[in-house]
């Protein structure tokens, strides 16, 4: 069974970087893409708009307008871990993120709570 775990978020001020991690666990991670999502406070609980995706061949496609040219999603096969680095942070990134295989869509995490402010 696939287990996800989201982590590196935090209470963070404007501009600066960060960087989230997602631990895949169950399956072989090389195997399958993967993909960032965010749930902002505004919308349900499932309603997570796509951030990010991240094949096996490590082609990345951004979907977020605010995440083109700041966010940069990556993996590492060997720790089995999707990242998700952020530079110059904004208010409206601020949102619950979360990881899953965007075809699959396992079980979903807990997700990491970043809250920027100005």
């Amino acid at each position: 069974q696939v287990q996800l775990v989201e982590s590196g978020g935090g209470s963070v001020e404007t501009g600066g970087s960060l960087r989230l991690s997602c631990a895949f666990t169950g399956k072989d991670f090389s195997l399958y893409p993967m993909s960032w999502y965010r749930q902002v406070p505004q919308k349900q609980r499932d309603q997570r708009e796509l951030v990010a995706t991240i094949s096996i061949y490590r082609n990345v496609s951004y979907y977020l307008e605010a995440a083109k040219g700041r966010f940069t999603i990556s993996r590492d096969n060997a720790k089995n871990t999707v990242y998700r680095d952020m530079k110059n942070r904004r208010p409206e990134d601020t949102g619950r993120y979360y990881c899953n295989d965007i075809e699959r869509q396992y079980t979903w995490g807990q997700g990491t709570q970043v809250t920027v402010s100005s």
